[in-house]
């Protein structure tokens, strides 16, 4: 029977943990093992800050080793931190590796890495950079590839596990990113439902999240060109961590949908 893709969802606000009638089980992860990539700063970070809180064990993947490994310490020994550099294959296959030898399994990839590149959002197409478009989709768009492939092969045999990807509001609308950019993302938007329809008759979720504006801090040095822009940037809305933490609640709680892009504005 085919995997039936679920349409792009938009949630205004996010209310998913429980009711009053229902309320939230405290560690809902109990148990779990997860990997999160980019897992150093911004959303990564929030997310495996959250996971150890709801008891699941986590493997930090980062090119930021002391960061990765500050974090991972101020958590160990539920969470621990790998070099993972996500354009390499060996660097995926060591990370799936290394999880798996050491735990036993795999059951959840956030696949959260990625790069905004150097061109300001506004930089004209006529001034296209091979170069930087090269980069950005190696970390954006092969890297959850990677992942995706990687993760797959551990999780078919058991029949169970979630992966789940950091696309952006870029990759569903225009106008809002630097080209090469909105360009990964949109393929983050393509590849989550491909592999949802291939992977989904293992019972393995493959599901993505599209951010509106999160100030974190990639997105922060990439706007701050003048205190003006900055104050701008700041009054637009950004969310806070904890809000972050809000957004990193719900994609904890997929549990039934499958090839969803989830457009979050918090």
């Amino acid at each position: 029977m085919p995997v039936q893709v679920m349409p792009e969802t938009t949630l205004h606000g996010i209310h998913v943990l429980g009711t009053e009638n229902n309320p939230p089980s405290p560690r809902r992860l109990e148990g779990k093992i997860a990997i999160v990539t980019g897992g150093a700063r911004g959303i990564g970070e929030a997310t495996v800050r959250l996971f150890a809180r709801h008891g699941a064990k986590v493997v930090i993947a980062d090119v930021e080793d002391t960061r990765g490994t500050i974090l991972a310490n101020s958590f160990a020994p539920a969470v621990t931190f790998v070099h993972c550099d996500v354009s390499q294959e060996e660097d995926i296959e060591n990370l799936i590796n290394s999880t798996v030898s050491h735990y036993g399994r795999l059951d959840i990839l956030f696949n959260n890495a990625g790069v905004l590149g150097n061109q300001p959002k506004h930089k004209s197409i006529l001034d296209f950079d091979a170069d930087e478009f090269d980069q950005v989709m190696r970390v954006n768009v092969k890297g959850v590839a990677l992942g995706i492939k990687h993760a797959a092969r551990v999780m078919i045999a058991r029949g169970v596990g979630c992966i789940i990807s950091t696309a952006s509001v870029a990759g569903v609308m225009g106008g809002l990113g630097p080209h090469a950019y909105s360009a990964s993302k949109h393929a983050i938007v393509g590849l989550t439902k491909n592999t949802a329809c291939e992977l989904g008759r293992y019972g393995i979720r493959v599901n993505c999240i599209s951010p509106f504006g999160v100030a974190t801090p990639m997105l922060i040095n990439a706007w701050r060109t003048s205190s003006d822009e900055e104050e701008d940037c700041m009054n637009f809305g950004l969310p806070s961590d904890q809000e972050v933490e809000k957004m990193e609640e719900f994609v904890r709680g997929l549990a039934n949908l499958q090839g969803t892009t989830l457009r979050l504005k918090i």
